[in-house]
């Protein structure tokens, strides 16, 4: 599979939105996955702070040299996510964005790229699928066909 928005599209991804318009969602309250969509011409140049909150006292930014390791080129899908919930979820991830103490650790190397706002978010429901299981499937996907998973997953394993 390929990663572009047209592709995941095709697929059932729905929203395509920004992160500051999430107000005017009409994200279902359904389980599903999510994708953050971000657009650039190579590597970015990394903010030196996140704009997430911190989470139980431990601070989101991480050096420049664990992002440029992480950074996949020439794909625009930079995280892949699950819900139980999908609109509870992605709002929690948006407020963790703007600073507040939020527990989406795993998705947190997105907030120290520049435009944030201008990042895009679709999801889509997984009915008959445990959103876990799905979510696994497409990160092993993507790490198939790019040698690593999208820019802000598996935090755990920075720049592998």
């Amino acid at each position: 599979m390929q990663y572009s928005r047209y592709q995941l599209t095709q697929i059932g991804f729905k929203g395509w939105d920004r992160w500051d318009n999430i107000a005017n969602w009409d994200c279902p309250t359904s389980g599903g996955v999510y994708v953050v969509h971000y657009s650039c011409e190579g590597l970015p140049d990394f903010l030196p702070e996140s704009s997430a909150g911190w989470f139980k006292g431990k601070n989101p930014s991480v050096p420049a040299e664990t992002l440029t390791a992480n950074w996949v080129d020439e794909v625009s899908i930079i995280y892949i996510g699950k819900a139980n919930n999908l609109r509870r979820r992605l709002q929690q991830y948006a407020r963790f964005g703007a600073g507040k103490p939020v527990g989406h650790w795993g998705g947190r190397l997105i907030w120290q790229l520049p435009d944030a706002h201008n990042m895009l978010v679709a999801w889509r429901e997984t009915p008959d699928e445990v959103p876990r299981t799905v979510e696994k499937r497409m990160i092993g996907e993507f790490r198939k066909s790019y040698g690593k998973p999208p820019f802000a997953n598996d935090p755990h394993r920075l720049g592998k």
